[in-house]
């Protein structure tokens, strides 16, 4: 798909579904953050929520080369 190879649109994505909600924190970071402290007591809502909210990142990898 066309759109998912544009970088500017991937960054859009990022920076709306990738982040939010955006307060206290960004909602991937404290979902990342709760993984890397020994993820205790996260379902698999959790893990498919950090699929979900990573996944714009993913792509962004993915077209910057990394």
């Amino acid at each position: 798909m066309k759109i998912l190879n544009d970088w500017r649109i991937v960054i859009l994505i990022c920076l709306t579904l990738g982040l939010a909600p955006f307060f206290p924190e960004p909602h991937i970071y404290g979902k990342l953050k709760w993984l890397a402290g020994g993820a205790k007591g996260m379902s698999a809502l959790d893990y498919l929520d950090i699929f979900f909210h990573g996944f714009p990142f993913v792509l962004l990898m993915r077209i910057k080369g990394w």
